[in-house]
């Protein structure tokens, strides 16, 4: 009982620490200059995300990317909520099907296919929630008015790609830091089952 006490704090103190790591990557971003939309920037705030997912669960990224845009929020004042949100939903989508197929098919091969199903995923469903509920929101809060043909540019030519590329970014950074951390994985997960 004491032991089992024991690893559930040093759960959630590692799950806060990867959050905080989280937030700082969030802050180090860029944009992709050849993209119409110079709002969406390009951050590595997803990666200590999906290594929580992968020692724990697909609920331990899930309190990362949640808490990173929590502390966001706070630390920023941003008073612009659907920035936020539209984070949260799109690290949801990257890091669930990455740790699901992970925890189905071990090692690196799981890895690759949930980057690749992950980035799909994220481009096409922040595409469809762009177009439908993300951008028309931001249209009604800024107070522009956005036609259908603005929209169908914005998604075509800067949200798909965009997630498109962040995914491959995430993938390409990601693959080789879990060559390095795989063993330090290994023998976290057997602690915490």
């Amino acid at each position: 009982m004491q032991k089992k006490k024991r690893n559930q704090l040093l759960k959630l103190i590692i799950i806060a620490l990867l959050s905080t790591i989280s937030l700082v990557l969030f802050f180090l971003n860029f944009p992709l200059p050849f993209l119409p939309t110079p709002y969406l920037k390009v951050d590595f705030s997803d990666v200590p995300a999906l290594i929580a997912s992968l020692i724990f669960s697909p609920m331990a990224g899930v309190l990362v990317v949640g808490f990173k845009n929590l502390l966001y929020l706070a630390v920023s004042g941003s008073g612009e909520p659907i920035g936020v949100l539209s984070n949260f939903v799109a690290g949801l989508m990257i890091v669930l099907p990455v740790s699901l197929i992970y925890h189905r098919i071990k090692g690196l091969k799981g890895l690759i296919t949930g980057l690749a199903t992950g980035t799909v995923i994220m481009a096409v469903g922040m595409s469809v929630l762009n177009y439908y509920l993300i951008l028309p929101a931001y249209g009604w809060f800024m107070g522009w008015e956005m036609s259908e043909q603005m929209k169908w540019i914005a998604v075509i030519g800067g949200v798909l790609p965009f997630n498109i590329i962040k995914g491959i970014f995430i993938g390409i950074l990601f693959i080789p830091l879990f060559n390095k951390l795989h063993s330090w994985i290994q023998q976290q997960r057997t602690r915490f089952i």
